[in-house]
């Protein structure tokens, strides 16, 4: 499966959104989204970079109150990632 990290970003605000107080580690969060580290690791920084989550010192994210998401700069395309498939 292919999507784009545009795509991946608002689906892990989504579910942040829609599940207050949610707060899961790197490891949870991959498991979770079924993503690789370094995937979800981008997410995270670029959710932070927009102040919608912040990292707890026991390593767990969590949605600052009232966050609301950056605008989309213009211009950028998609980046397309791949996700890992798990065995069913």
């Amino acid at each position: 499966m292919t999507t784009t990290f545009d795509g991946l970003t608002a689906r892990v605000r989504g579910e942040y959104r829609e599940m207050p107080g949610l707060r899961l580690t790197l490891a949870q969060a991959c498991r979770f989204w079924q993503m690789e580290p370094g995937v979800c690791e981008r997410i995270f920084s670029a959710l932070i970079a927009e102040r919608f989550l912040e990292q707890r010192s026991d390593g767990a994210y969590v949605a600052l109150p009232g966050a609301r998401p950056a605008p989309a700069p213009r211009g950028l395309r998609p980046v397309p990632v791949h996700l890992t498939r798990t065995a069913a």
